[in-house]
């Protein structure tokens, strides 16, 4: 492990909730990489975190070769008649030829395959006329191509020594096979960093064991599970936690020993019953806690020796939030890439809010879809309970609502933020 995660000093404030900007300052300002540097085989680095610069070491592709199946000649001996050409080669993909073309010389070529030298166009096989005289093979290539047609410059994707991708990217699969294509056969990236999941409630079960009145299934360990999916993390499920003081905190004391992140579900209030708050205080130092935002309000974010600590609310709406917005930011960052920023769009509201408290950032479940006149605008989820999981199943993204915004009428420009920006599809 490298570097710290946090300065040691605690944050304190004199307000009573911070606003969501204050709170994405705090991270901003407080979080650093820990991840070490591994070298690893380019099938093993889907969503890593490239940790060097790649360049082209050579030309991509690496000589001028056809675009099509057809027939390759030099653009010279063309005229707006067309041309008459006598075949002289026949080059598949991985044959190159040795020798050039004649005058009015042509050779059947097929694609990817190296242009004979000197030939500099294609014509496609569809749009050309075989044509044998005299026990001689010739083609007939019709009038109007224009110089380089059908034809693949050397360097035309990618010119030796251009950079193709820099240290702190995600890489994506076009970004491996960006890789590939120059010859690499592994890369540089950072370690997967390691996360303990854990669920806190006397309440909870797992599901396909029995419930009784009272108990609830742990919808929440599936759903951050998968939403850390969409990092490249290494996931330990410690499970789920009773809510025994002493057990939280050693267990607590335990993951941080062996992990880089603690991310937890439930306990964050201050009730008889949420030790959470308790157990971080007494092990590590808090950095944030009680945030004027809706859902989500209770996150906490703080360290325990080096390991990070980030304590998500137990409702599931809000545990989903709060982890787009706040963990999967912190946890990109630790893990040697950039602060991880929503994509977002002005969009009409399809909907209205009579009334918004003031002084709080509010995110509503949304789906992007037509309105009356045909234009996309942001259909919200109509009940707004933050425990209901059918909301976010049938939404696409959230719905932003500055502090300063009291009410909401339909047609107003509102943010968007798709569920697909972070990396959820």
């Amino acid at each position: 492990m490298t570097g710290r995660p946090l300065l040691d000093d605690c944050f304190l404030h004199d307000k009573e909730r911070l606003r969501h900007q204050e709170a994405l300052e705090i991270l901003k300002d407080r979080v650093s990489r820990v991840a070490d540097i591994e070298v690893q085989p380019l099938e093993t680095c889907l969503e890593r975190v490239l940790a060097e610069e790649v360049t082209a070491p050579r030309n991509v592709p690496l000589a001028d070769n056809s675009a099509v199946d057809g027939y390759a000649f030099r653009h010279a001996d063309f005229d707006e008649a067309g041309g008459f050409f006598r075949l002289e080669q026949r080059i598949a993909a991985g044959h190159a030829a040795d020798v050039g073309l004649a005058p009015w010389g042509a050779a059947r070529i097929f694609t990817g395959a190296v242009m004979p030298p000197g030939a500099d166009t294609v014509a496609m096989q569809e749009d050309c006329e075989p044509h044998q005289q005299d026990g001689q093979d010739f083609v007939i290539v019709p009038q109007g191509l224009k110089k380089g047609a059908n034809c693949r410059l050397a360097g035309e994707d990618v010119a030796e020594g251009t950079t193709i991708l820099s240290a702190g990217q995600r890489l994506r699969p076009q970004d491996i096979a960006a890789i590939a294509s120059t010859g690499r056969a592994e890369v540089s990236v950072y370690r997967k960093l390691k996360v303990a999941l854990v669920s806190t409630g006397d309440e909870l079960r797992r599901p396909g064991s029995l419930v009784t009145v009272g108990d609830v299934y742990d919808s929440n360990h599936y759903l951050l599970r998968g939403l850390c999916g969409t990092l490249a993390l290494e996931v330990t499920d410690l499970g789920i936690l009773k809510d025994d003081a002493a057990l939280v905190e050693t267990t607590l004391k335990d993951a941080a020993r062996d992990h880089d992140v603690i991310l937890t579900t439930g306990g964050a209030s201050r009730g008889e019953e949420d030790h959470m708050l308790s157990a971080l205080d007494s092990l590590g130092s808090r950095h944030m806690w009680q945030l004027a935002i809706k859902p989500g309000r209770p996150m906490m974010f703080g360290t325990i020796d080096k390991c990070v600590y980030l304590g998500l609310p137990g409702n599931p709406v809000a545990a989903m939030v709060c982890f787009l917005l706040y963990a999967r930011p912190v946890m990109s960052v630790l893990g040697g890439g950039p602060f991880l920023e929503p994509q977002a769009f002005q969009v009409p509201a399809a909907f209205e809010v009579p009334r918004k408290k003031p002084d709080r950032r509010e995110f509503y479940r949304a789906s992007l879809k037509p309105d009356g006149d045909g234009r996309p605008a942001a259909h919200k989820f109509l009940r707004d309970g933050s425990g209901l999981i059918t909301g976010l199943r049938e939404a696409d993204g959230l719905v932003e609502i500055p502090e300063d915004v009291t009410s909401v009428s339909r047609g107003d420009l509102v943010t968007f933020l798709p569920f697909s920006g972070f990396g959820i599809r």
